[in-house]
């Protein structure tokens, strides 16, 4: 059987031409593919033949007896099995983009996080969408900020970065302040003490570029008791800070979580408030551009806060 050949070719086919011609192939019957279709059989063989119409040569031999595939059509039966496949690939894969299940996700970090509950955060994240390529860059709270804003990074967790325009900082938990003394430091004999008693003491600290917000916080509990410290080191991350502690350079102030990290020559004891006062808290944060609303992005932070959110170190003092 001769068909000639549609001018218009592929632009005519359809999937659903497809799928009628691979159950015919497959039942190599019209009756029982129209049934498998749940359509009747009339237009099955009408679409088969305007299918024919448009490859332009025949797809089945039919006889009053049986219905055969074609040499073009045994050719056409695997290219067509190929094509729905790969069609139904191509959705999976939409769906998946679509439900941010997939795709590349670069998330900043401050340092000290890694010493709270968020490492298993995302290891949780990891294994829930393993198809996600999860690429974390650890940075100051100013450096995972800026790097959102720039676009160089998708979300980050910063430590007390406070608001910044262009920006949603949503709260996680919060976490205690504790002094950090040198070991055989006379105060280490104390279970607990006030910012008063570090007054005359020599301080190792972070540098306010790393985040404002955070050295002020820190700062203020000194100032609460009329001083400023007397900064004699700075140093860019807690382990090294609590090392220059043991070696007596200085005392520090900290977030409670830093105390993972205490060597024996290192002491933490908890800091309080004056009277009637109550210390500042620190707080780890989610941040990510505003108006951001894609999926990956979405179940990234619906994850973070379920297993961050509920989570609250705040101490009264």
């Amino acid at each position: 059987m001769n068909v000639s050949a549609s001018s218009t070719g592929i632009n005519q086919i359809e999937l659903r031409h497809l799928r009628y011609f691979v159950a015919v192939a497959e039942e190599l019957h019209f009756g029982r593919a129209a049934d498998k279709l749940h359509l009747a059989q009339p237009p099955l063989s009408q679409q088969i033949r305007k299918l024919e119409e448009i490859v332009g040569y025949a797809l089945f031999a039919r006889t009053s007896r049986a219905v055969n595939l074609t040499s073009a059509g045994e050719v056409f039966l695997e290219r067509a099995r190929r094509t729905l496949r790969h069609v139904q690939e191509d959705l999976e894969e939409a769906r998946s983009v679509g439900r941010g299940e997939v795709g590349f996700l670069k998330v900043g970090f401050i340092g000290s996080s890694m010493l709270t509950q968020l490492p298993a955060t995302l290891g949780k994240y990891r294994r829930q969408f393993p198809k996600v390529n999860l690429q974390l860059k650890e940075f100051h709270t100013s450096g995972v900020i800026q790097g959102i804003l720039d676009n160089t990074l998708d979300v980050g967790f910063v430590r007390d970065s406070g608001p910044s325009e262009g920006l949603e900082v949503e709260p996680l938990f919060s976490e205690p302040f504790i002094a950090v003394l040198p070991g055989r430091h006379s105060l280490s004999t104390r279970k607990s003490l006030s910012g008063a008693e570090l007054r005359n003491e020599p301080f190792v600290l972070f540098t306010p570029l790393a985040s404002q917000r955070a050295w002020d916080k820190t700062v203020s509990i000194c100032e609460a008791h009329g001083y400023r410290p007397n900064v004699v080191q700075e140093a860019p991350q807690w382990l090294t800070i609590m090392r220059l502690v043991g070696a007596g350079l200085g005392v520090s102030i900290a977030p409670a979580c830093v105390e993972r990290i205490a060597t024996p020559d290192v002491a933490c004891r908890k800091l309080t408030a004056k009277p009637g006062k109550r210390l500042p808290v620190s707080d780890i944060e989610l941040a990510y551009r505003s108006g951001d609303g894609r999926a990956i992005v979405t179940s990234f932070c619906e994850l973070a806060h379920a297993s961050l959110g509920i989570k609250n170190l705040r101490v009264e003092s």
